[in-house]
């Protein structure tokens, strides 16, 4: 059996999601955040080293990253199902998109939430000043400009064809997901794109995608 470690507002969502649509018996074990560090709990670290999700258990394997794990998932339970035939340049693409939403789109934004925390921190008086300008100033000379430069790029990308890797909805759209979601919540991500707000409309009407909220409980870039 499937076991996800599942932790609230994660990427570990999109395992969930991907399970649903392949239509896979799976259970849930569940992990709550840290409602001040927002970090996840120690006892992850009993399942993998890292402590962190999503990480799934299957038999004897152990296995984290979530383009790892929908690899894995699709390759030995998919059946030719949400994978572009190999040789194919859909295949191609679809590696990209599964490599790209955590090594390329994930960075800028995990930067921009660090950066908005810091300015939220509590701190004396008089650090607060500068703390506030060095925080702003990178943002605005770095961050957000980074995020937008991916932002246009994907938006680009949608208008050639409606899914990532083509015509056929596949795991690398489950797998852009999150990115997407979490522009959606705080990258900038407005009505300026319509074809990444499109996106995220389909994927949220997808009766896999909210099977999976669901199980997974409160989900707050499911909006």
């Amino acid at each position: 059996m499937i076991v996800v470690h599942h932790l609230n507002n994660s990427r570990s969502q999109r395992i969930l999601w991907l399970l649903e649509e392949l239509g896979l018996e799976y259970d849930i074990k569940y992990y709550e955040r840290d409602p001040q560090t927002l970090l996840a709990p120690a006892s992850l670290r009993q399942v993998h080293p890292l402590g962190k999700s999503p990480v799934i258990t299957d038999g004897g394997l152990t296995l984290a990253e979530s383009g790892a794990i929908v690899e894995y998932l699709v390759e030995r339970y998919g059946n030719g199902r949400l994978a572009p035939p190999a040789g194919t340049p859909e295949r191609l693409r679809y590696t990209y998109w599964l490599h790209y939403a955590e090594g390329s789109a994930m960075p800028p934004l995990l930067l921009k939430l660090v950066f908005d925390r810091i300015e939220q921190q509590p701190m004396p008086f008089f650090v607060k000043p500068i703390a506030n300008l060095i925080t702003s100033r990178t943002k605005s000379s770095f961050i957000v400009p980074q995020i937008t430069q991916h932002l246009s790029y994907l938006e680009a990308e949608l208008a050639q064809s409606p899914w990532f890797a083509g015509d056929n909805f596949t795991a690398a759209d489950i797998q852009m997901s999150f990115p997407i979601e979490a522009a959606v919540a705080r990258g900038g991500l407005d009505a300026s794109y319509p074809k990444l707000l499109d996106f995220c409309d389909r994927i949220h009407a997808r009766p896999a995608y909210k099977r999976a909220l669901e199980r997974g409980g409160p989900y707050q870039f499911a909006r």
